[in-house]
């Protein structure tokens, strides 16, 4: 299971460091692709197997559910850290996300996140704000 914040920043050639908490349950090769809310999703080949079955199972005749898997797998890309623990984050993919150089790395369960710093703290800031009402609405889930 992923979890945590971290902050990092890209290099120049827009490498990022992942951090080593994460590492081991990602494993040297992964799929990186857009994510919801402006983040990339970062998921281990197992989860992206997982992932995938399930999506191919969506209707074709849905206009919605052609959209979204085309969308999701048109940005995806296998990735492998180098040795440095260091992944290279597409540009088509940095600028998805709006990330140029300062970026927040997050555990989330069965993925890793990736955003841009500044989206983060926007986004985090509203969700702390209304995070009791988060809560209260997750008895809906049965959580």
């Amino acid at each position: 299971m992923f979890m945590g914040e971290y902050q990092h920043s890209l290099d120049s050639k827009g490498r990022l460091t992942i951090p080593v908490k994460l590492r081991d349950e990602l494993g040297e090769r992964f799929i990186v692709t857009r994510g919801l809310d402006r983040c990339l999703f970062v998921y281990p080949l197992s989860e992206w197997s997982n992932l995938e079955q399930k999506l191919k199972e969506l209707p074709l005749s849905k206009g919605e559910a052609r959209a979204f898997v085309r969308f999701f797998f048109a940005g995806a890309t296998e990735c492998e850290l180098d040795k440095q623990g260091r992944v290279l984050v597409p540009p088509y993919l940095r600028i998805y996300a709006g990330i140029e150089r300062e970026a927040v790395v997050l555990g989330v369960s069965n993925r890793v996140e990736i955003w841009n710093q500044a989206t983060w703290d926007d986004y985090s800031g509203q969700v702390s704000e209304n995070f009791a009402e988060l809560a209260e609405k997750m008895v809906d889930f049965g959580v």
